[in-house]
């Protein structure tokens, strides 16, 4: 299947050419910088068309006319010249609403569409888009979303008029799956329109919040909450903003001639997960807890790890090896060990259902 994307080096246009390269289909890509001949050539041989070419930042407003309905009767007209009807799909915007120039123009090139369905008997989808975020959209240029995660991650100030300013936003991915159920004539619709059902509202302010508490979860070592799928979708937006050398970051290594013990992550709902160096000879523990519970996970080196009811005399030992990956649970009211008696050093994965407060360590010592 042959496939034609006019539009195709903007932020959709990059996005959806790499999901339909994904699966198989053949494209055609056109732009601005595209050879004009071209397009007579894909006009002839395509099956489908998603027209995603427009002008929304142009320095003559006149300019909208010409890009948002001028570029979609010139299209149009190649196809009728080839008597292809190939379906299209049309991404307009929710300010075709509105009456400033923007709009009438997107306005204008969805009506042209309209018409051309109904005379030409040819199937066409429109999308009046809102806000759109994900990666790869420009900075400071038609995505709030985009502007604040770049700059964000690089300590540039950001503009906020009013932060109670309300936002629809949809996330890219979300996008190129109902546009893949267009492709396949399946798309969700509500009168003449179409529209994509996941949608997140916010307000800028709000916004601004969520994005500056993702550059501190490097100070603070939270994970944000990723069972909420719009911060989830926001954080992997954040992080495709990061600069390119500053994708790594150092963590605070707590360094004996033991070996080290090294906070990764922590958060208050999934607990903490810390990464533990023990040199050969070495045993560390030797407490207990009430309440605060743990998982080891050996994943370099050999050990043995010993436990023993803080009113019992009978000591359990778990030998545990990187070798044979195996998790070992730390129940509360157990004086618990670790000891490396392997030749190197051992290295040991451990997680503990809270993050760790010295106020409150709920850690007291005793020898197994």
């Amino acid at each position: 299947m042959n496939i034609l994307v006019t539009g195709s080096k903007g932020f959709v246009g990059r996005n959806l050419i790499a999901e339909l390269k994904n699966c198989g289909y053949n494209i055609y890509e056109f732009d601005v910088d595209s050879p004009k001949e071209t397009l007579d050539e894909y006009t002839k041989n395509c099956n489908f068309v998603f027209h995603l070419a427009g002008v929304n930042r142009p320095e003559d407003p006149n300019e909208f006319m010409k890009g948002n309905y001028g570029f979609t009767l010139e299209l149009l007209e190649k196809l009728k010249a080839h008597n292809n009807k190939s379906p299209i799909l049309l991404t307009s915007s929710i300010q075709a609403e509105l009456g400033n120039p923007y709009g009438k123009s997107k306005k204008a090139g969805e009506d042209l569409l309209f018409q051309y369905s109904k005379e030409n008997n040819v199937e066409v989808y429109v999308y009046r888009l809102p806000n759109l975020f994900g990666k790869w959209s420009k900075p400071n240029y038609n995505s709030v979303v985009a502007t604040f995660c770049y700059n964000i991650a690089r300590d540039l100030e950001i503009k906020i008029n009013n932060p109670e300013s309300e936002l629809t936003l949809c996330y890219i991915d979300d996008v190129l799956d109902e546009f893949k159920r267009a492709l396949t004539n399946k798309p969700t619709k509500k009168g003449d329109y179409c529209y994509v059902p996941v949608a997140y509202n916010t307000t800028v302010g709000e916004l601004a919040q969520i994005i500056k508490s993702f550059k501190e979860t490097r100070k603070n070592l939270d994970i944000p909450n990723m069972s909420n799928s719009f911060i989830k979708k926001l954080y992997s937006t954040y992080l495709s903003y990061l600069p390119e050398d500053k994708l790594s970051y150092e963590l605070k290594m707590n360094v004996d001639n033991r070996g080290s013990f090294t906070e990764f992550i922590k958060t208050l709902d999934r607990g903490q997960v810390s990464i533990n160096i023990i040199k050969p000879g070495i045993t560390k523990g030797n407490h207990w807890h009430h309440t605060k519970n743990e998982k080891f996970l050996v994943a370099y080196g050999e050990g043995v790890i010993r436990f023993r009811k803080i009113d019992s005399q009978e000591i359990i030992e778990y030998k545990v090896s990187g070798d044979k990956l195996k998790v070992v649970d730390i129940p509360p009211g157990y004086t618990h060990n670790i000891e490396n008696v392997g030749k190197t050093d051992m290295v040991t994965v451990m997680w503990a259902n809270e993050p760790f407060d010295p106020e409150n360590p709920d850690t007291y010592y005793l020898e197994v």
